[in-house]
């Protein structure tokens, strides 16, 4: 069959956007390993679906699939571009916009010039909510790969980061060390593994590479992830820019309510379309 798609990206981060609300399909991870190839298919970082909601509370059910084929729980870049997608498409008229994710609930806000603030839910610093082998909570780990030890900060945006501090993300060794981050037996579930240079209090820059993707232009629930554990390590206020490869710098915003607690966490930054077309699948 022949299946719809609009390819879209966010800072650098591209996604191919399935309609599964005006068309018909079950897509499987063999079809989104196809899809993402960037020899044989479209070529992606993920697949983003867009799904009918399955509670009345919300608009749309947002799902995310890593190049690999597996599902994921959240992507900051792409909550951005499934906003102004289902804005652009028609599918809703509403400037704030409630999807469900596998992580739970989250608030998308599309501004006048096509900006969209996205609310990303509560952190969590617990070493059981990020599937993290550690005996306490803490703001940084040593996590030994390869014979070295690494200082890490830890947390999870709905889904797992490790950030590792680098003098500077042009010089980090991330080939290397991203997926022996990755991979380490002490996130049995994997991690995505962010590298982040402090340009001052409130400026960072951010490498990361993704859990099932490799290295990526941009990853916003690690900026998110980069900017907290920032806050968490020197108390930098609110809002921290954070820049990526992709060449944009995003804004995030907070509010510490109680140690390793916080409301008000978002992503304020744009979404691009690239374009779009139909693909035998």
């Amino acid at each position: 069959m022949f299946l719809k798609f609009t390819k879209m990206h966010g800072t650098g981060n591209d996604f191919v956007v399935i309609d599964l609300i005006s068309q018909h399909f079950k897509i499987r991870s063999r079809d989104v390993r196809k899809l993402a190839d960037r020899h044989f298919g479209l070529g992606c970082d993920q697949v983003l679906v867009v799904d009918p909601p399955q509670s009345p509370d919300v608009d749309f059910r947002y799902r995310i699939f890593n190049a690999d084929g597996n599902e994921v729980e959240q992507c900051g870049n792409g909550a951005r571009c499934f906003a102004r997608f289902v804005r652009e498409k028609k599918l809703t008229t509403k400037k704030v916009i409630t999807v469900e994710t596998c992580s739970g609930v989250i608030e998308l806000r599309v501004r006048p010039n096509h900006d969209v603030e996205v609310n990303m839910g509560a952190p969590h610093f617990e070493p059981a909510d990020i599937r993290f082998r550690a005996d306490d909570t803490a703001p940084c780990y040593t996590l030994q790969v390869n014979g070295q030890a690494l200082e890490i900060g830890a947390l999870s945006m709905g889904n797992p980061h490790a950030i590792l501090r680098v003098d500077s993300t042009a010089r980090a060794d991330v080939e290397r060390l991203g997926p022996l981050i990755e991979s380490h037996p002490d996130f049995p579930k994997k991690v995505n593994a962010g590298f982040m240079q402090v340009v001052s209090e409130r400026e960072l820059r951010l490498r990361v590479y993704e859990r099932g993707a490799g290295e990526t232009l941009a990853c916003g629930t690690g900026m998110v992830a980069c900017a907290l554990i920032h806050h968490e390590l020197i108390g930098a206020e609110s809002p921290v820019e954070v820049q990526v490869r992709g060449g944009d710098t995003l804004r995030i915003g907070f509010t510490e309510t109680s140690p390793h607690h916080y409301s008000d966490v978002t992503l304020f930054g744009p979404a691009d379309f690239v374009f779009q077309g139909q693909t035998q699948i």
